[in-house]
């Protein structure tokens, strides 16, 4: 089976942290973009995507364009942010310089106020994929869904420790390709692809 990840658009607003607690729209911007980003492709036989708007609206719009049956995974959503939800880097640097720069040294313990701690973001997710996977019959499968679970699931294929995800960039409407093989399970293929 191959899975490709594709990471949502540009939503309204711009760059900001988004996890399930703020939910914007994708901006024309971001929806061209996840236009380009499966023009020439096919072969998908399923969609599967996070239950937020702006993974939601492309896949559901997408599968009906292409007579392909879409799956709502809500634990697929992205990694809850906390008191961070809504606001800029920039806005964190200039207000909470201190706390924005231990995130980064350390994500697995500085996390926000209220966040969700990450180990239980990867279980959740892994859970997530494996479930929303498991009644699919299927070569090739199209999952829309955020940074932090693309992060999440690359970083379980190459047992990655929770400390090294925030070190795997994802750029808007990028594709990540997982193959799970026969005998030796889950590979990647490539990664954060424009």
């Amino acid at each position: 089976m191959i899975v490709d990840l594709l990471r949502h658009g540009e939503p309204e607003g711009g760059q900001r942290y988004r996890g399930h607690g703020c939910d914007d729209p994708l901006s024309a911007r971001g929806w061209a973009q996840m236009e380009r980003a499966v023009t020439g492709e096919d072969g998908w036989q399923y969609v599967v995507s996070s239950p937020m708007e702006r993974c939601r609206a492309f896949a559901e719009r997408f599968g009906s364009e292409r007579g392909l049956p879409v799956t709502l995974a809500p634990d697929l959503r992205e990694v809850g942010f906390g008191d961070w939800e809504g606001r800029t880097r920039v806005e964190l640097q200039r207000d909470r310089p201190e706390e924005y720069r231990a995130f980064y040294a350390d994500p697995v313990h500085a996390r926000p106020a209220g966040a969700e701690p990450l180990a239980a973001f990867r279980r959740r997710v892994e859970a997530a994929f494996d479930a929303a996977l498991q009644p699919l019959e299927a070569e090739r499968v199209l999952m829309v869904v955020h940074a932090g679970v693309i992060r999440a699931l690359v970083g379980w294929v190459m047992g990655a420790p929770d400390e090294r995800l925030f070190r795997f960039e994802c750029e808007y409407a990028s594709r990540t390709r997982l193959h799970r093989h026969p005998t030796r399970g889950w590979r990647l293929i490539h990664a954060n692809r424009v």
